[in-house]
């Protein structure tokens, strides 16, 4: 009897042409097959990905200082760019013309749209100025800033859900049926410094990463706080991985991890297992995103700064990898022992 062999992977796209510097932030649209992405030599580029796996570049929006963020609004017509030189900037993608529209008094480093309630429509950016500013974009001014303990490293919402990730491991949650005031400040429960954090679809709770090659899953209510939990990851025998990006499949709700061991992994949150392990590239992933569809897979391979100007080496390469997701790689499954 013969035995069956086992079909390679397929190789992951690699987008055209290659970023010059370090690679911070990635975002598909949510109506569009438009990918974004941003870059430490300070340009925001927008990429069509095509059903070949290809990618045609399009524009460009350029800060006076690396770019840090980039999010599409809910409805695809405008991108959100956020900059080391203190401003945002958006482009509205049916004219390709860009404004400055908000500041800061120190580097951008997270944004997100808002579409709940009050405010939708709504921008919300967090700095290392220690603030987070609501924006209403028909006005100059933040709608409403709150001053937080320590400067922004992570934030995620998902409908009524905002959560925000500081430098001093401090975790501090809205609801943005009353967006001005906190509902919740709580410490981390992961013991080393944060680095990302996503909502879970449902904004039951959300997933943190930190350096230490952990993460943590943490839901909101009290009743649920016996399903907490973390588990180890972006690891070998010798070493001990940042985990950089965390982001979940838009329909099927499992999620995705990324690290400085240049590997990424699919996991399911409710049955506490891994779905995929990829092979460790050893070229750090700085960000990640799904597509709207979460058919693809998009990384980033570039320096990610987690071993500071020492780590930093010349002629490194940064580039954006389009990796076509496969079903039973990301679809939930029944926990270990049930069927």
């Amino acid at each position: 009897m013969l035995q069956q062999q086992q079909q390679p992977q397929p190789k992951d796209f690699e987008v055209q042409p290659n970023c010059p510097d370090g690679i911070s932030d990635l975002h598909f649209s949510p109506t569009s097959e438009l990918l974004a992405v941003s870059c430490w030599d300070g340009n925001t580029r927008i990429w069509e990905v095509m059903p070949n796996g290809s990618a045609n570049a399009k524009v460009e929006i350029a800060h006076g200082a690396p770019s840090l963020c980039v999010r599409f609004s809910a409805d695809g017509s405008k991108l959100f760019s956020g900059s080391a030189d203190k401003t945002g900037k958006i482009m509205d993608l049916t004219t390709g013309q860009t404004i400055q529209a908000v500041q800061h008094d120190a580097p951008f480093r997270c944004v997100r749209w808002l579409n709940y309630g009050n405010t939708n429509g709504m921008l919300v950016t967090g700095g290392w100025d220690k603030t987070l500013r609501y924006w209403d974009l028909r006005q100059p001014t933040p709608a409403h800033v709150a001053q937080l303990n320590d400067r922004v490293y992570a934030m995620d919402s998902m409908q009524n859900l905002l959560v925000v990730g500081c430098a001093n491991r401090e975790v501090v949650l809205y609801n943005l049926n009353n967006p001005q005031q906190s509902v919740k400040t709580l410490e981390s429960p992961l013991k080393f410094q944060t680095r990302t954090l996503a909502c879970f679809p449902d904004a039951r709770g959300f997933a943190i990463g930190s350096v230490e090659g952990r993460v943590g899953i943490q839901y909101v209510e009290a009743k649920d706080n016996g399903l907490n939990f973390s588990f180890k990851c972006h690891r070998d025998d010798k070493n001990i991985f940042s985990v950089n990006s965390i982001q979940f499949h838009p329909v099927l709700g499992t999620f995705s991890t990324a690290g400085s061991d240049g590997g990424f992994n699919f996991w399911d949150k409710d049955s506490k297992q891994r779905l995929k392990a990829f092979p460790v590239t050893g070229i750090p992933i700085p960000c990640s995103a799904f597509s709207r569809t979460g058919n693809i897979f998009a990384y980033a391979q570039s320096y990610d700064w987690s071993k500071g100007v020492d780590g930093s080496l010349q002629g490194t390469k940064h580039q954006v990898m389009l990796h076509a997701t496969k079903d039973e790689d990301v679809r939930p499954r029944p926990a270990k022992g049930k069927r």
